[in-house]
């Protein structure tokens, strides 16, 4: 009888395997399918390259680029204010903060990345917006800075998270064979702790810039919307997930638009994908050199 359950759970679990697989590879085709035909009417470099987004001009015009440019601006905003918060929270929570500041913050970070997205959009909206507007002489204040300070507070507990987990699994006698050495608490964490954990914190930075390029709601509603090539922080802009959100919904199925719209569905998943390569890459680099396991 347990013969037969061991055989039934093996094949459960693969068949669930085998089913996320195959809904990732559906969902894939699906993309690049309806993407595809937006290169018969706009040819892909000048699709990626071109300068203007008027999709609803005759004849219009499908260039993405101001759309790129500002989803990397927005997301390497984020990750100037993510990452260091995230690394440090990490480090004075796993290292450095006693069992009662541990027991305080720990769920408070957990209730911060349990926030919906759209709370942070509209907390974007009702306090930096109208702050920045204010402290810059703006005639709005949803600009790419309200946007980056905004995903940058959300992403804090996702990359403390895994920041936290990779500090977890150093082995404690790399600590105690420091600091049996002669060296401080501030040297063992720099020199010791931090490099024995770099595989994680790199990728958790990494794995930040892909969530953060790949969120919606917060950038539909605090970047302010203007498909336009950004010059700084305090422009208005469009990144590729808000114009796909907006825009969706009014493009007749089937039309130029529609396609274009999957065509940067397409971008996106690829930069993505990239990303979390990347992340994969810099952690096996990391194994390599440190000769670990971790």
């Amino acid at each position: 009888m347990n013969r037969y359950k061991e055989i039934f759970f093996h094949w459960l679990f693969v068949v669930l395997g085998f089913s996320a697989l195959a809904f990732l590879l559906a969902i894939t085709l699906l993309i690049f399918k309806e993407a595809l035909p937006i290169f018969k009417h706009t040819p892909f470099w000048a699709f990626i390259s071109g300068q203007f987004w008027y999709p609803t001009y005759e004849p219009p015009d499908f260039g993405i680029l101001p759309l790129i440019l500002a989803s990397f601006l927005v997301t390497l905003g984020a990750v100037v204010v993510a990452a260091p918060l995230g690394i440090g929270t990490a480090l004075y929570l796993t290292e450095l903060a006693g069992r009662r500041q541990r027991a305080f913050l720990k769920p408070l970070l957990e209730i911060l990345a349990g926030v919906p997205s759209v709370v942070y959009g509209f907390f974007g909206m009702v306090v930096l917006a109208p702050f920045f507007q204010k402290a810059f002489q703006l005639p709005t204040g949803l600009c790419a800075l309200t946007a980056s300070l905004t995903l940058g507070i959300m992403s804090i507990p996702f990359i403390c998270s895994l920041v936290e987990d990779a500090l977890s699994v150093v082995p404690r006698m790399f600590r105690e064979a420091s600091l049996a050495l002669g060296a401080n608490h501030w040297q063992t964490l720099t020199r010791v702790v931090i490099p024995a954990a770099g595989s994680g914190i790199s990728t958790a930075v990494i794995l930040g810039i892909s969530r953060s390029i790949g969120e919606t709601m917060t950038v539909l509603m605090v970047a302010g919307g203007a498909a336009v090539i950004p010059k700084s922080f305090l422009q208005p802009v469009r990144p590729m997930t808000a114009t796909i959100a907006a825009e969706m919904a009014e493009a007749p199925f089937g039309s130029a638009h529609y396609h274009a719209l999957f065509g940067i569905a397409a971008v996106l998943f690829v930069l993505t994908l990239i990303f979390n390569v990347l992340a994969e890459a810099v952690c096996q680099r990391f194994r390599q050199k440190l000769g670990s396991k971790l």
